[in-house]
């Protein structure tokens, strides 16, 4: 079972345990070798919390999902305003080093989230505070109020990384909880196969209810 997929490892994992628990020609042969009531509950119980976590693990990525093209969203709408702010600003402050240094006008802009938030809040933090600058831009129409409701944008995109962040984090524990619980669902159904192949062994009709095709 090595290269199935999870989905296909459960659904052999489900129909194995169930059909040895309410098969009853099967269920006494297991019980036979060790498998019975309480331990095949027991692999009932771990398939249950393994197909739990799995639906869980889809459901948390498809948040990070959503946060993630939220996140893209808001900073596309911040960053038209800001790259309109920071191109006008380098016009009428051109050669003014110490207006380009406060409000970080050299260079690209970031491409990472983090680095392109650092370098906007930057701009926005300095740019309305500064007399120099709110008299340069305001030859191009940008206000100080502007450049408020543009900060504002930014801040958006600051609190949508966060979340995406939070989403992030849950969805990667989702994986290793999910991964976990699986491991421990494959060590049983494993060790059930094997004594299962010996338990039915006079009956290869049974195998095939549980699933297990045996080499021709």
């Amino acid at each position: 079972m090595g290269n199935q997929s999870i989905d296909s490892k459960l659904l052999f994992a489900q129909n194995a345990i169930n059909n040895s628990i309410y098969n009853a020609e099967i269920n006494p042969l297991v019980a036979k070798f060790g498998y019975y009531e309480a331990k095949m509950q027991l692999g009932k119980g771990l398939y249950e919390n393994a197909a739990e976590l799995q639906n869980k693990h889809a459901k948390e990525y498809g948040e990070q999902y959503d946060a993630t093209d939220a996140l893209k969203m808001s900073k596309a709408l911040a960053n038209k305003t800001y790259m309109k702010h920071v191109k006008l600003a380098r016009i009428g402050l051109k050669g003014d080093r110490g207006a380009a240094e406060s409000l970080q006008l050299s260079g690209d802009r970031k491409t990472s989230i983090s680095g392109w938030l650092k370098q906007a809040n930057v701009f926005y933090a300095n740019a309305p505070e500064s007399p120099k600058v709110l008299e340069a831009l305001a030859e191009y129409g940008i206000t100080k109020q502007k450049l408020k409701a543009a900060a504002k944008l930014v801040e958006d995109v600051q609190a949508k990384y966060n979340i995406q962040l939070k989403e992030k984090g849950e969805a990667q524990t989702a994986t290793q909880l999910r991964d976990e619980a699986l491991d421990k669902l494959q060590d049983w159904i494993g060790e059930f196969i094997a004594v299962a192949h010996i338990a039915l062994e006079d009956h290869p009709q049974y195998l095939e209810i549980l699933g297990i095709v045996e080499p021709s």
